[in-house]
């Protein structure tokens, strides 16, 4: 068979499968294959195993927690050490000079000897790999060593070290560096997978691990440490680099074909769909006998395997009740899973492809051998091809399977094929689970709907479902209906879908806004020929009619989406239908994030606040300062209305906007601080009567504007906390560190291709629609000063607050000056804002404290500082904000 993809790494793999004893007792199949004439797709040289990454992170995590047991845990460590001492110490002395010298004899012969039988294998780039790896260990070991005896907590360097039996005043070395290379080396070079060298290997460990207690020249820390610092190189290095393709070959398939009784003649490559969620179905061909029809074989290794392997980690994580297949499944499993669902569906009575013959090919795959079945998937299909009878016929063959309980799991397009003589026949079944609860089987009918729903729209898809299930089966699924129950594939598909109607919607909207433009100038053209004076009243009108023409168009363009569309019509058939989703997720991403982020912050202020007594800190607390913080954060509330009514040129009541500001004072407590407040701005001003395209690009306006304040006044105070101890105008190296790492950072986005596209769109789409608003702002120079003013404001009241709260808890020799309160004010907002914790928990009170004791104020004074500061800001309007929350949403206005 000629072969495209067959590389030098591959010979091992191939020849193993090809050179069995029982295919070379036949010497007409060693013709035929030679005789067999196919084309393969190139396969790459190199492959990086998500498995690879996988035991690096878990070797990093392993070297985290014995660092942390070794500070935390000093007795224990030291009781540990001292049994092992003690047991040791009654070895005899024969015993242990023989282990060390045969240890440290085979240390040095066993990695050459497995290196010279590679090479007679012509395995080279393995030996390669595992030099990298060596040198790469011996690095990190020498870093290690160098870390402990300078910067390591004392508890660590007693743990990994102790005195020289050859010398009490020098210690022992922390970790080993011809250890740790040597576990590299043999590790990369995949020792593991062979039992004998891998016996040898674990022999090797032992003795020299043996002989270097018994002797005191190391300890049980030292010795694991080293192995895991070897172990976890390695991998790393292997996923860097990339591990030999060992992926069987069109040649090992045809040799593992004859090995099964079939005599093939050709194999054609199927290609696979180009869907993310296809990568661990493995490679499918097309095969043709001398005698007999053709088959269809899928090829599955390891690499594809592993495919998927996080998404099918983090949904089994985070989604209850209906888990994706087992993330860590051997080759045997797979094939026992797929062949197990193979035979359960035929015995079910659904058309699924027959499995014949399953073998192993080498150590790294295994085939399916199918009877031939043909046809063309749904998505292949023209619209006018897909009829009802062909509709039926689907989901007849999901209630064959769900009769016997069995659940198919990816009801997708190219899962479900269509054969010469129109019947359906259901593919893909590896993915399913028997015996599965009703959870998954509603799944499988609210997936099919949606697959159906995109080819021929909500209304036939459930007309023929509930004509072969019942009405009252298709109702129960409809708390499946939602993205986080479908594939993969499906949510991508639904989310190119809602982009294009945002994108209809956006056009006709512009559309409208321009004829009603172009209305209004035909109109100022016949008045211009008038000499009388234009009505106000008459400009409302029309100003009136071109947002009514605009809610119109909005209105004609909006669009449901599919799944929208069919609840609907679920509910014109069982009006009683449960339509409130089911809770799937275990965590939210979002709720993860917070906890961990929020965690870390709460840790790092408890460490602050340890140390510092509180009774007489408050008890000397300068009262009228507290007072006067209290009164700059009520002031902030109306400075945040006036920064966000200046860029609304409707008229809105300013008393409930400053109402709708307190209000956002427990929404930022429940959602990120950049997130919270502007969907509660834009709600407030869409309730007040605002378009929400104009209410969307008022409260971006704001925001962007803002933005660009914030880092002018960063800047300009960095300047001022820079020139104030110094009488040269230039500025402080923190600043040009700064500009310097910002210009860094924008030379990165537009450099790489990705970020400069996600970049120029996310811009593009704000642009879109904050530029014209702002060009409205700008024709009112009124409400143009009033944003402005109110942004300055807003931030002189924080700046302000923050400075009393210092005051309230410092003298007159712990004093900063208010450029260096604003200068850490504006650091930590803006890290705030980006922190994905509710009201940037955390992130802001750590960023303030390290900011006001770099700037010289004392942590006794700078912690309870911020503590003050937070509490005004962030906890107490909590209670007022849930009121106004309240009030508004009683009235309406929210």
């Amino acid at each position: 068979m000629k072969q495209q993809g067959v590389h030098p790494e591959d010979a091992e793999g191939t020849s193993d499968a090809a050179s069995r004893p029982e295919a070379a007792e036949d010497p007409r199949e060693e013709v035929h294959i030679d005789e067999v004439e196919g084309d393969e797709p190139l396969l790459p040289a190199r492959v990086h195993r998500p498995s690879d990454l996988m035991r690096l992170l878990v070797g990093v995590l392993a070297v985290i927690v014995l660092l942390g047991i070794a500070a935390f845990a000093h007795g224990t460590t030291s009781g540990l050490e001292q049994d092992i001492n003690k047991g040791t110490g009654q070895a005899p002395d024969l015993l242990i000079k023989i282990a060390g010298l045969a240890s440290s004899i085979a240390i040095l012969l066993v990695p050459v000897a497995f290196a010279i039988e590679r090479l007679i294998k012509r395995d080279g780039l393995r030996i390669a790999d595992g030099v990298l790896a060596a040198v790469l260990a011996h690095g990190v070991t020498l870093a290690t060593d160098l870390w402990v005896a300078k910067a390591a907590p004392d508890s660590i360097q007693e743990a990994l070290t102790q005195p020289s039996p050859g010398d009490i005043h020098a210690l022992t070395d922390p970790v080993h560096g011809y250890l740790a290379p040597v576990i590299a080396y043999m590790t990369a070079v995949g020792m593991s997978r062979r039992p004998r060298w891998r016996s040898v290997l674990w022999i090797v460990l032992l003795l020299d691990a043996f002989s270097m207690l018994v002797t005191g020249y190391t300890t049980p820390f030292s010795i694991i440490l080293t192995v895991l610092i070897g172990w976890t190189v390695a991998y790393g290095t292997l996923y860097a680099v990339g591990s030999p393709n060992v992926r069987p070959t069109g040649r090992t398939l045809m040799a593992g074909l004859r090995h099964v009784g079939f005599h093939p003649v050709s194999a054609a490559r199927e290609e696979a769909p180009d869907t993310s969620e296809t990568g661990d179905r493995g490679r499918r061909y097309f095969v043709t006998l001398e005698d007999g029809p053709p088959l269809d074989v899928t090829v599955v290794d390891r690499e594809q395997q592993a495919q998927g392997f996080f998404y099918r980690a983090w949904r089994n994580l985070t989604l209850r009740g209906f888990a994706t297949r087992s993330s860590l499944q051997s080759l045997r499993q797979a094939l026992e899973q797929e062949a197990l669902l193979a035979y359960a569906a035929i015995a079910a009575g659904a058309n699924a492809p027959k499995l014949i013959a399953t073998s192993e090919l080498g150590p790294d795959a295994v085939m399916l051998v199918y009877e031939h079945t043909g046809g063309r998937t749904l998505d292949s299909l023209a619209d006018d091809e897909i009829t009802d009878d062909l509709l039926r016929d689907t989901w007849h063959q999901v209630r064959a399977l769900q009769s016997r309980r069995i659940a198919h799991r990816r009801l997708v397009g190219d899962a479900i094929l269509v054969d010469r003589s129109g019947t359906v026949i259901l593919t893909d079944l590896r993915v399913g689970e028997i015996a599965a609860n009703n959870l998954l089987l509603r799944m499988d009918i609210s997936q099919l709907l949606v697959t159906l729903g995109l080819r021929v729209g909500a209304q036939r898809a459930v007309a023929s479902a509930v004509s072969l299930l019942g009405p009252d089966t298709v109702a129960d699924c409809l708390p499946m209906l939602q993205p986080i129950a479908l594939s993969r594939s499906t949510r991508a598909t639904l989310r190119r879908l809602a982009r294009e109607r945002a994108q209809r919607e956006r056009d006709a909207v512009l559309e409208a806004s321009r004829q009603a433009k172009q209305a209004r100038l035909e109109a100022g053209h016949e008045e211009s020929a008038a000499p009388e004076k234009p009505d106000k009243k008459a400009v409302r009108a029309e100003q009136r009619a071109e947002k009514r023409a605009i809610d119109d168009a909005l209105e004609e363009a909006r669009e449901e989406d599919l799944l929208t569309q069919i609840r609907h019509e679920v509910l014109l058939i069982r009006p009683q239908a449960p339509v409130e989703p089911a809770r799937l997720e275990r965590v939210r991403p979002r709720t993860l994030i917070s906890f961990i982020a929020g965690a870390i912050g709460a840790y790092f202020l408890l460490t602050q606040l340890t140390h510092i007594e509180f009774g007489p800190l408050v008890a000397n607390a300068e009262w009228g300062w507290v007072a006067a913080a209290v009164l700059f954060s009520a002031l902030s509330y109306v400075a945040a209305a006036m920064s966000l009514l200046g860029f609304v040129p409707e008229r809105v009541p300013f008393p409930r906007t400053v109402a709708a500001q307190v209000a956002g004072s427990f929404v930022k407590i429940v959602a990120p601080a950049a997130v919270g407040g502007v969907a509660l701005n834009t709600r407030f001003l869409q309730r007040a009567g605002v378009r929400p395209g104009l209410a969307v690009a008022s409260v971006g306006a704001s925001q962007l504007f803002g933005l660009g304040c914030h880092i002018l006044m960063l800047l300009s105070f960095g300047y001022l906390t820079g020139t104030e101890k110094t009488p040269s105008l230039s500025p402080s190296r923190t600043v040009i560190a700064g500009l310097l790492t910002v210009a860094v950072l924008v030379l990165v986005v537009t450099s790489v291709p990705f970020l400069r596209k996600f970049v120029s769109t996310r811009v593009r789409s704000l642009f879109a629609g904050v530029v014209p608003r702002m060009l409205d702002v700008l024709q009112r120079p009124q409400k143009l000063v009033t944003g402005i003013g109110g942004m300055l404001l807003l931030t002189a009241c924080f700046v302000m607050c923050l400075d009393a709260s210092i005051r309230a808890f410092g003298d007159q020799t712990t004093s900063i000056s208010i450029a260096s309160v604003a200068v850490v004010f504006l650091a930590g907002n803006a890290l705030g804002s980006a922190a994905p914790t509710p009201g940037g928990v955390g992130a802001v009170e750590a960023t303030l404290t390290v900011g006001l004791i770099a700037v010289g104020l004392p942590k006794e004074v700078a912690a309870p500082a911020v503590l003050l500061f937070r509490l005004l800001t962030l906890w107490i309007p909590v209670l007022p904000g849930w009121l106004a929350f309240n009030h508004l949403t009683r009235k309406g206005a929210l």
